[in-house]
């Protein structure tokens, strides 16, 4: 932000399905989620230039209020909800209500001083909600087959087959809508067109990162990898050394580059050698198979970064030295 931080005036916005709470200058407000009260919220926003409003990402119900606040330019970031629990129990805070816990994202945002979120263009929000909408069918999908799988009445069996005939077509609608948009915007199919040359990484990895982590490309190796949840962290205690672990990140890459390294280190010879060798080392499956994830996402957040960075013959050659 242009001001200083000593002007900005942090804002805490407790957000659920049917309402809002905003905690302005240590009083609380109560308005709904609906557009009658987002306009409420910019009226009582309105004599602070320098607010900054912060809230927890709340499955999707915050979405609408945050697409508003951006429309109007306020400073706002979504943080994530699990931040703010472990925030409030530090200052002892067992008590959960809407008004204590608009106080609580004010004081988080008082004290951590969270950086704004980034809003998203029109194409990447729309991407992402495509995204979204594959994956739940998907889930649905794997769901009814399982289901499909115990059925013996003629019926069940025929609407089961109908029922995972339709979901297909779906997600090849699906499939179709988000080709099209990327290549419809100059800036997402150049992105599109970077990660798609990278090992394992097809059309839908590469727009499941792109519309869940719009920042790529702006973001430094480490934070990129943390961001996905693919950031190891040490457990140690004086003498003790503890294993370490990943933790937090966005599941749903994390999830998509799983897929891209399964690929990977069975079809590239750079990357199976890198895997093996960690093998080799002693380090068990999934932590080797993770380490390729970790490089799957620092080499994607460096080709989005780096305009003059290519791959050496579609191998991660150059990859396993960052």
């Amino acid at each position: 932000m242009s001001q200083n931080n000593s002007c900005i005036l942090y804002v805490g916005l407790d957000v659920a399905k049917l309402s809002l709470e905003l905690n302005l200058a240590g009083k609380s407000h109560s308005l709904a989620n609906d557009p009658q009260g987002h306009a409420q919220l910019l009226k009582l926003l309105a004599p602070h230039p320098h607010a900054h409003v912060v809230c927890e990402a709340t499955g999707g119900y915050e979405q609408s209020v945050v697409r508003v606040l951006h429309g109007s330019a306020v400073a706002v970031s979504v943080v994530e909800a699990g931040r703010i629990r472990h925030f409030a129990r530090a200052q002892g805070r067992r008590a959960k209500t809407d008004p204590i816990d608009a106080a609580v994202l004010t004081a988080f945002a008082q004290a951590v001083q969270p950086a704004p979120t980034a809003a998203p263009t029109q194409q990447q929000e729309r991407l992402a909600q495509l995204s979204t909408r594959r994956r739940q069918l998907i889930q649905t999908r794997i769901a009814e087959e399982n289901r499909s799988e115990h059925y013996t009445d003629p019926l069940c069996l025929r609407q089961a087959k109908q029922c995972l005939k339709m979901l297909q077509r779906q997600i090849q609608a699906c499939d179709q809508a988000i080709l099209k948009l990327i290549e419809a915007d100059a800036e997402l199919s150049h992105k599109a067109e970077r990660l798609d040359a990278i090992p394992g990484v097809g059309t839908v990895v590469a727009a499941t990162v792109l519309a869940e982590m719009p920042e790529l490309g702006q973001l430094t190796h480490g934070a990129a990898a943390a961001l996905a949840g693919l950031a190891p962290y040490n457990r140690d205690s004086g003498e003790h050394s503890g294993a370490r672990h990943i933790s937090g990140g966005r599941r749903v890459v994390r999830g998509a580059l799983y897929m891209a390294a399964m690929s990977a280190i069975k079809h590239d010879r750079i990357l199976k050698e890198f895997y093996l060798r960690l093998r080799a080392a002693g380090k068990k499956p999934m932590v080797a198979l993770t380490a390729c994830m970790r490089k799957l996402i620092v080499l994607m957040n460096r080709l989005l970064k780096d305009k003059n960075f290519e791959l050496e013959n579609k191998n991660l050659k150059i990859s396993l030295a960052i």
